[in-house]
């Protein structure tokens, strides 16, 4: 008897093993016409096996697709579509780079880090102060969301001065920010409950005792 983990696995599982043992049988048949037949039959039944995706479009082309790619792109048959190619198939997307380097308080993330550089720009004036109190209430706002424990707003005043390398220093009173709340339809993050999981757990593991 074959189990399933004994056999080698199935490209598109979604077929099955009865379908993929046909389109393996297909490809060592050498009648070229017997060939196209059988090729034609295996997509009545792999149309047979998904009848729901008959309206979507272009159905008939991705079964020979999927034809192509069980066969390992070994089926020497008359395609009625271009089928994918092995080398478009087989090929992966580049990775999307996550640089997280040179961010020393990641909970602000880069584009703080971007806003505080452009108003070290800007000469000083109303645009550059209006430009570094939004970028103070979007610094409160990112504390309110994670940090449960609140935060002195003279902090913020301290890391814009800090992130700025000492060019923008602002006075705390101007920013506003003391009157600054998370808006209504903006929740916080829970906090932990870790520690009241614990202390429930041993107040039962007494009652039990």
């Amino acid at each position: 008897m074959e189990y399933n983990t004994q056999l080698s696995p199935l490209t598109l599982p979604e077929y099955g093993r009865s379908i993929q043992r046909m389109i393996d049988f297909a490809v060592t048949i050498e009648d070229r016409a017997e060939r196209q037949r059988c090729a034609e039959t295996i997509i009545r039944i792999m149309k047979g096996k998904f009848p729901e995706g008959q309206d979507m479009p272009d159905y008939e082309q991705k079964l020979w697709d999927h034809l192509a790619i069980m066969a390992d792109f070994k089926l020497d048959i008359d395609y009625p579509y271009e089928i994918i190619r092995p080398e478009n198939f087989r090929s992966r997307p580049d990775n999307v780079p996550y640089g997280t380097g040179g961010i020393s308080h990641r909970h602000y993330g880069h584009y703080i880090m971007a806003m505080i550089d452009e108003a070290r720009q800007l000469p000083e004036g109303p645009l550059r102060n209006e430009l570094v109190r939004l970028i103070a209430i979007q610094m409160k706002k990112e504390h309110l969301l994670w940090n449960h424990e609140g935060l002195e707003d003279s902090k913020i005043v301290d890391d814009i001065r800090l992130f700025s390398d000492g060019e923008i220093v602002v006075d705390e009173n101007a920013l506003g920010l003391a009157s600054y709340k998370l808006p209504a339809n903006i929740q916080a993050q829970p906090a932990q409950t870790q520690g009241k999981k614990k202390k429930k757990k041993k107040k039962n593991n007494n009652n039990q005792n």
